[in-house]
């Protein structure tokens, strides 16, 4: 009878913590973040990004959704770029253009990538979506 109670209250205990590892709700991520390609004018080269933020949770988010990606560099925003609300399972891409010195090496270049939700309700993001080039 006591292991039935304390084996009962124990489940008890952690059901709300099992209950926040699993969010229901919509959850944006940045799937990829590529170099779709780079131009050079002699001193600068710029790159263009492309990136896709799918929404991988359990529902659409809200029409009045207002986020975005924000575009980070060793701490420091950058920029931030529009999406709209997306659907179950729908993305929409953003792009972004890097100028870098020309004789920078290859792989010297780091940025981040976090999904913010200014408006509405969405599941915690994972982790900022880092690329290097």
């Amino acid at each position: 009878m006591v292991r039935c109670f304390i084996f009962g209250f124990l489940v008890l205990a952690l059901a709300p913590l099992a209950a926040s590892a699993t969010c229901v709700g919509p959850k944006p991520a940045i799937g990829s973040v590529v170099v779709a390609s780079h131009t050079s004018n002699g001193l600068v080269n710029v790159y263009h990004l492309v990136g896709t933020v799918t929404n991988v949770g359990s529902s659409a988010q809200s029409s009045n959704t207002l986020q975005f990606v924000d575009i980070w560099q060793y701490g420091v925003k950058l920029d931030a770029r529009g999406i709209p609300p997306l659907e179950l399972g729908s993305s929409a891409h953003f792009s972004y253009s890097w100028q870098r010195a020309i004789d920078a090496a290859s792989g010297s270049t780091t940025l981040n990538f976090t999904v913010d939700v200014r408006q509405g309700i969405n599941c915690p993001a994972k982790r900022p979506y880092t690329l290097t080039f």
